[in-house]
């Protein structure tokens, strides 16, 4: 790896991977907040989604915004 990252003429110093594992970190949360978000919404009844002015169609977008933001 550290041939590769000198070939593209990057440094990857402590900070710089400290960098990069946080990043990484910081998506899997994200997604694991749209996998909920979704999941939950996903398990309620077709009623209980009109109650909360949700139709089915709009889970996934919702569930994105939720984890990622507008």
């Amino acid at each position: 790896m550290a041939h590769i990252v000198e070939n593209l003429g990057v440094s990857l110093g402590n900070t710089g991977f400290r960098s990069m594992i946080e990043r990484i970190g910081a998506s899997f949360k994200q997604r694991r907040v749209y996998n909920r978000t979704h999941a939950e919404l996903s398990q309620l009844s077709t009623r209980e989604l009109d109650d909360l002015g949700i139709s089915r169609s709009m889970i996934s977008r919702l569930a994105y915004e939720a984890a990622y933001g507008r």
